[in-house]
């Protein structure tokens, strides 16, 4: 099989794996080094990935105009529905010139579309290629951000049930601050886990984000450098007891877990109610919004019972990385181009890339107040290893998740060994399925 996705199970330098896209099209020229004035006489259009970050994308993109001239919209897909948004605006007259493509699947689907980068100003910018996909010497996307998540933590509830973070070192030490937490939520008035909802909006939190626990140790023994054929699902017993411990130690019903929104977990955490919370950098600034304190938030790694975790950092990498359309007409990838490189050197860019993306890989970033970062470096300059992504490897991703969900939900309603069969199925068939529908 050909190999499409290098999987980096250490790095030197900061969070990071990285994915994006592939194709054999000629770089344009790189924009005018007269950075005020863009030369492009075509538009942009960027179908942006992430719904938290939409309206800071609108305001930078009016901004943009305003100064430049140059049109810029910007269409956000719906939590959870990036792909097939991706697919049906990528079958019209104006396509996206400015998209996203964040795993193995995307490349395989998307390759044709990807422009080469090599050579453009903005490439230029970057202070490290970890996060870039290159493919035959030529750049095919850039990874313009990394991110962390982990079990996001409320020290202040934390220290009221009377515990520290350092009492926390594994999953055995996890496991009975939280059941003992679990146990007095009705003195202490809140609990310890936020609910683990199976709802569109929040289950990638789980079949992706959770999933990648077992996968990476999986990997990380196999050695595994590019999308396996198949997997083994060896991990699986810690994908279980984690998952457990999220269930049984929250004050959400799990028959109830199949409807529970992405929002109401997040709303649980933000009003107190839980101490703990799975979840990533990107939800640092919505935290603050909401009045939480920067010194009351700590992201702690996904513990799950594996010898040694006690090494373990946070899980670090990148879905974000840009793709340039390259059958967009030559203006417009220009003035695409052009849009890209002023976001990553600007004032005005960089300050929202900071605000909402946290560290950028970029020359001219701007340093970000997120703390969560801040624990993810620390656990790195403590030399704990890092938990890349290897989730990015999924095949037919929606599809795979969604059978995963499936089995999850009925486990989680019914918590017999019988129905975790299901899950381990879902798991491990499922993987070895959706690849044969690709290689068909």
């Amino acid at each position: 099989m050909k190999k499409v996705f290098a999987l980096l199970l250490s790095l030197t330098l900061c969070l990071g794996l990285l994915s994006a896209c592939g194709g054999k099209t000629e770089t344009p020229s790189a924009p005018s080094d007269d950075d005020s004035a863009p030369t492009a006489a075509g538009k942009v259009y960027y179908l942006n990935f992430k719904p938290e970050a939409d309206q800071a994308w609108q305001d930078l993109a009016k901004l943009y105009t305003e100064q430049t001239g140059v049109e810029v919209k910007v269409v956000t897909a719906a939590s959870g529905e990036y792909n097939t948004t991706l697919t049906a605006e990528m079958g019209k007259s104006e396509a996206p010139t400015l998209f996203q493509c964040g795993n193995a699947q995307a490349l395989l689907d998307w390759g044709d579309y990807c422009l080469d980068l090599t050579g453009t100003k903005v490439l230029d910018e970057m202070t490290t290629s970890d996060f870039n996909l290159v493919e035959d010497g030529a750049t095919k996307a850039i990874g313009y951000c990394y991110e962390a998540f982990g079990i996001i933590v409320n020290k202040a509830l934390l220290k009221e049930a009377g515990y520290e973070l350092s009492d926390i070192t594994n999953f055995e030490t996890l496991k009975a601050v939280a059941e003992d937490i679990h146990a007095r939520s009705g003195e202490l008035g809140f609990d310890a886990f936020s609910s683990s909802g199976l709802d569109g909006s929040s289950s990638w939190r789980f079949s992706g984000h959770l999933a990648n626990m077992p996968l990476f140790y999986e990997f990380r023994d196999d050695g595994v450098t590019e999308q396996p054929a198949e997997i083994t699902g060896a991990y699986l017993d810690n994908y279980r007891a984690i998952w457990d411990l999220y269930i049984d130690n929250a004050s959400a019903s799990k028959s109830s877990l199949t409807t529970a929104t992405g929002d109401m977990s997040s709303g649980e955490f933000k009003e107190g109610k839980a101490v703990f919370y799975q979840n990533g950098t990107w939800e640092y600034a919505g935290l603050i919004d909401a009045g939480l304190k920067a010194e009351d938030l700590a992201m702690i790694p996904i513990y799950c019972g594996v010898d040694g975790e006690e090494n373990a950092g946070l899980c670090c990498g990148t879905e974000n990385c840009w793709a340039v359309n390259a059958k967009s007409s030559e203006e417009d990838i220009q003035a695409t181009l052009d849009f890209m490189y002023w976001v990553v050197t600007s004032d005005e860019g960089t300050k929202m890339m900071a605000e909402q993306f946290g560290p950028i890989p970029f020359k001219n970033a701007k340093e970000s107040e997120n703390v969560f970062f801040n624990d993810a470096n620390a656990y790195m300059a403590d030399g704990k290893y890092t938990v890349t992504w290897a989730f990015n490897y999924t095949p037919n991703v929606d599809s795979w998740r969604a059978t995963v969900v499936s089995a999850l939900a009925a486990y989680s309603a019914d918590q017999s060994d019988a129905n975790w069969e299901g899950v381990k199925t879902a798991f491990v068939d499922g993987w070895a399925y959706e690849l044969s529908l690709i290689h068909i």
